[in-house]
């Protein structure tokens, strides 16, 4: 759910060599299996503790740990950028916690695709009337077939509208994500951000668990802040200093897929035919959309 790619650096800037690719390909991979990995292992423990207090927990872990590693000097910062921050931290506090309602409801590899119409979105806007349109149309069409068959709805859809909101999440996540990236160093404003979004999960988490904290929530969630976002955050910005932008989108755009694969290996969600193909006509819109973007 929380790409870098819209901080990716120009194609002249990329190293060209291909143990130098091969390896970024690599990170890429692997970032979108953590990613994916730890939202299908994140299931068990909701069912424990509950949506709201797990994903309190994973940004709590995410916040204390990417805190103590970069200690941003927020004194250095104007107001407008710590409220661009705030702003992002509130962005990521409302994707991470209907993503986790959505996949409650929705099988993971629906809410993936379904959350992609968000950058999706995004990048329809810049498409204005041109017939680069026809990739959102393709997105709606793909996920029409996730969701509704001739005999009706074949998803819950209130998990739906969570995934739809996720979705916008993602897409204001990019938005203002290239307003802080370019106001902050480093990873100070991502790390003011998640202390924002640890914060504002703060209520929720506690009004499952109250203030005794079950030792199984907290070391589950340790491990489920590594695999996302902490992990997949460094392997992507690895990547995006090897690969080229456009290379990057499209290999992002595998995502849906993945998250279709651990939602039936880990989860034993099984999709039919039709929702096989939505995904991968969401995929396809994806990967439609970064190239054209760039011709």
């Amino acid at each position: 759910m929380e790409s870098s790619l819209q901080n990716a650096p120009d194609k002249a800037a990329v190293d060209p060599s291909s143990s130098q690719l091969g390896l970024a390909v690599l990170m890429a991979v692997a970032a979108m299996i953590s990613v994916q990995l730890g939202a299908a292992l994140a299931r068990p423990a909701m069912d424990s503790f509950g949506p709201f207090a797990v994903t309190w927990g994973r940004l709590a872990w995410a916040a204390i740990l990417l805190w103590l590693v970069v200690r941003p000097d927020i004194r250095t910062y104007q107001p407008r950028d710590l409220a661009a921050a705030l702003a992002l931290g509130a962005t990521i506090a409302v994707m991470t916690l209907t993503f986790y309602l959505a996949i409650m409801r929705v099988p993971l590899g629906l809410v993936v695709a379904i959350e992609f119409l968000g950058p999706l979105g995004v990048a329809a806007f810049g498409f204005a009337r041109s017939w680069r349109l026809i990739w959102l149309v393709l997105a709606f069409a793909g996920v029409l077939l996730l969701v509704r068959n001739l005999e009706g709805w074949t998803v819950d859809l209130l998990g739906v509208a969570f995934a739809l909101t996720a979705g916008a999440g993602w897409g204001s996540y990019i938005l203002l994500n290239k307003r802080v990236g370019s106001a902050f160093r480093g990873l100070d404003g991502l790390a003011i951000s998640f202390v924002a979004s640890a914060l504002i999960a703060t209520p929720f988490g506690l009004q499952e668990v109250g203030l005794n904290l079950p030792a199984g929530l907290v070391l589950q969630t340790v491990g489920l802040a590594i695999l996302t976002p902490l992990l997949p955050y460094v392997l992507e910005m690895q990547a995006l200093r090897r690969l080229p932008s456009a290379t990057f989108g499209i290999l992002m755009s595998a995502e849906p897929g993945i998250g279709a694969l651990a939602g039936y290996l880990i989860l034993h969600e099984p999709l039919s035919p039709q929702q096989i193909t939505g995904i991968a006509c969401v995929i396809c819109a994806s990967v439609g959309a970064t190239i054209s973007a760039r011709t």
